[in-house]
């Protein structure tokens, strides 16, 4: 049963449940050949046949070995690190045939007298004997073909027509629209196709844990998610929840929940609400249909193993064992191509807003694939950087990590489901220090760079006393004097972020310049890019961010992209590009020298308008990450001209 599964290729349901035979059997067979195996040992030990004894022997251990490996398998299933248990499993069945074969052989071509003479040591198998085995190896064939055909008479037990009806179709013939999310035929999928992800944790613990902690967990129970979204339905009905949750909450896009009557994954205690993206969110897609963003992804689910689906606690167990001991069919589902592709971000980090929901016109909004695909970063520009190495969205965002798992590759790397972005609110709403920490190193790792550019001085005074080659600055010097305008510029590099910096909602994200001068007894000089008493970040400091506006010119100012037909203000850094900033500022008469100067990119997740909104919290105060920063010191000197005395012209 083991070679039939083993050398004819598929995952039918016959090998299935072969598979399962297979196991039961090798049960059965462990509790009969272990007191078999020392009462033969015992009466064959005396025999001077030494070749015929040490054939037995081995082939007493190549069983030994069979039956722990495959013990093994059967409990902890079978795991890629370690990847030698099963193939030792597979060396042992060879070496068990061709020793007990041979055993066999030897056995036979004993002397006739000898084993006439001596039954004991030599005994034979009865007719009777062979009867038996032929009729449980005739059972256990009957038995596979059997459940294979009452297996196949069971109907689907998976739904492919709306979770609600009537089913609403505003925005055109397809179910899924306006989102661009295809399944086969346009049918609908299942809720437990795609929302499983406690069932994918039950194997995969500590990638669910990850999971758990990560953003495309929270994509659907989001405070700020909801708050929008409720705002969508009300104002356009729930079928246009079509175009928000084909990304955020695809549990209830594909299950046809979003119609009149039924629940977006905004809603508390709904299944959509609790998966967010899962598991099957991401690696139920086989493929991209497009680079358009909003959902345009293909959506097939997974049905290939035996009582998927089905209730009970034990269709469950042999399903998840089924997965366990012959995970090759679960691995290539799992495994599409689509998931190591760059593409495969594109599909929901890019996004356009159409007529159709806007009223107005298509509009280009967010889009990391195509500034990752311009960049130097993705092989497929002509722009070099100090970093040419191709890197892809998941090289960043999905890096692997020490983890035991059986996905681990044989080095014992996992890849990480924390997905490390620049979401530092919803960790630090919710108290989770471990992801918030991930979250802030993320943002910290050099990626972006600031450097203040030092005031060299073209009309520096130098005096005329000689002085040693070695001792000559080869730089001007750099100073300012009391009571002049002073001119700074200060260089942010997007050296490391494989797309723009910022990206994603730039409209309610806050990064700026935090520019300060302060002299020797830290009285501010100048600064830019304050935080007022009111949590607000000063209106006059450098920002990165867009500002989009509706059909009448106003800001749309709360995340409702539905209104959205233009962008007044965008600004933000290309990778491997650089942004030069200039401030101008007078030095008093009272400062007192030095003047330290510091530039910091900071970051807030969420201005504080949209926060008191979105999270109704008029008293909300997001954290704030120091992206980069940098200081320097700069003398400040008297304006006065420098005599020459009589003795230097002697």
């Amino acid at each position: 049963s083991g070679f039939l599964t083993y050398f004819i290729p598929g995952h039918s349901v016959w090998q299935q449940w072969t598979t399962l035979v297979h196991f039961s059997c090798s049960i059965i067979l462990i509790v009969v050949i272990v007191p078999y195996v020392m009462t033969h040992f015992r009466r064959t030990l005396v025999t001077r046949r030494i070749t015929v004894v040490l054939l037995g022997m081995a082939a007493a251990l190549s069983m030994l070995l069979l039956s722990l490996s495959g013990l093994h398998i059967g409990i902890f299933g079978q795991q890629e690190a370690l990847r030698w248990i099963y193939q030792s499993h597979i060396i042992a069945a060879y070496v068990l045939i061709l020793s007990l074969v041979s055993h066999i052989i030897g056995h036979i071509f004993l002397k006739a007298s000898k084993r006439q003479n001596n039954s004991l040591l030599f005994p034979t198998i009865s007719h009777s004997d062979l009867h038996l085995n032929h009729s449980i190896l005739l059972l256990a064939i009957l038995g596979v073909a059997v459940a294979t055909l009452a297996y196949a008479s069971i109907p689907d037990p998976f739904s492919t027509t709306p979770a609600v009806e009537p089913y609403e179709h505003p925005y055109g013939i397809g179910n899924f629209s306006p989102s661009l999310t295809e399944t086969d035929g346009d049918s609908f999928v299942d809720e437990r196709l795609v929302g499983r992800s406690e069932q994918c944790a039950s194997c995969h613990k500590e990638i669910g844990d990850q999971w758990m902690a990560s953003m495309h967990r929270q994509a659907a129970s989001d405070k700020a998610y909801v708050k929008n979204i409720s705002l969508l339905v009300e104002q356009k009905g729930m079928a246009a929840a079509r175009y928000c949750e084909s990304c955020h909450a695809p549990l209830a896009l594909l299950s046809g929940q979003l119609t009149k009557g039924g629940k977006h994954g905004g809603i508390a205690g709904t299944p959509a609400f609790r998966e967010g993206i899962g598991c099957m969110g991401c690696h139920g897609i086989d493929r991209v249909t497009s680079l358009k963003g909003v959902g345009s992804y293909h959506f097939k689910p997974s049905t290939a193993y035996l009582f998927s689906g089905m209730q009970g606690s034990l269709p469950t167990k042999l399903h998840n064992f089924l997965i366990r001991i012959d995970p090759k069919a679960h691995v290539k589902e799992m495994s599409h191509p689509a998931l190591s592709s760059p593409k495969l971000c594109a599909t929901c980090h890019v996004q356009f807003m159409d007529k159709d929901m806007n009223g107005w016109g298509w509009v280009k909004m967010q889009d990391q694939y195509h500034s990752w695909l311009n960049g130097p970063f993705s092989g497929h520009s002509e722009q070099t950087f100090e970093n040419e190495a191709t890197k892809r969205c998941q090289d960043c965002h999905f890096q692997p990590v020490p983890g035991d798992d059986p996905s681990a590759s044989r080095e014992g790397m996992i890849v990480s489901h924390q997905t490390p972005g620049a979401n530092s609110l919803i960790p630090w709403l919710n108290g989770n220090h471990n992801q918030m920490d991930l979250v802030r190193r993320f943002l910290q790792n050099g990626k972006v760079r600031i450097h203040i550019d030092e005031p060299r001085r073209k009309d520096a005074v130098r005096s005329a006393r000689a002085i040693s080659p070695k001792d000559r600055d080869t730089e001007p010097p750099f100073y300012f004097y009391l009571g002049e305008s002073a001119h700074i510029k200060s260089i942010v590099t997007n050296q490391g972020v494989g797309h723009k910096f910022p990206a994603g909602t730039t409209d309610i994200n806050e990064v700026w310049i935090h520019f300060r001068v302060a002299d020797a007894q830290n009285r501010t000089v100048f600064e830019s890019g304050h935080i007022g008493k009111d949590r607000v970040v000063d209106p006059d400091a450098y920002f990165y961010r867009s500002t989009p506006i509706d059909k009448n010119g106003d800001h749309v100012w709360k995340h409702d992209l539905f209104n959205m037909v233009g962008t007044l203000y965008k600004n933000s850094i290309p990778p491997g590009e650089s942004d030069v900033v200039e401030y101008t500022f007078d030095i008093p008469n009272w400062v007192k020298s030095p003047l330290t100067i510091s530039a910091t990119v900071r970051y807030r997740k969420f201005n504080i308008d949209y926060a008191k909104w979105a999270l109704d919290d008029d008293h909300i105060d997001p954290p704030i990450i120091d992206v980069a920063q940098e200081t320097i010191t700069v003398p400040v000197l008297i304006n006065s001209e420098i005599e020459l005395t009589p003795h230097l012209h002697k």
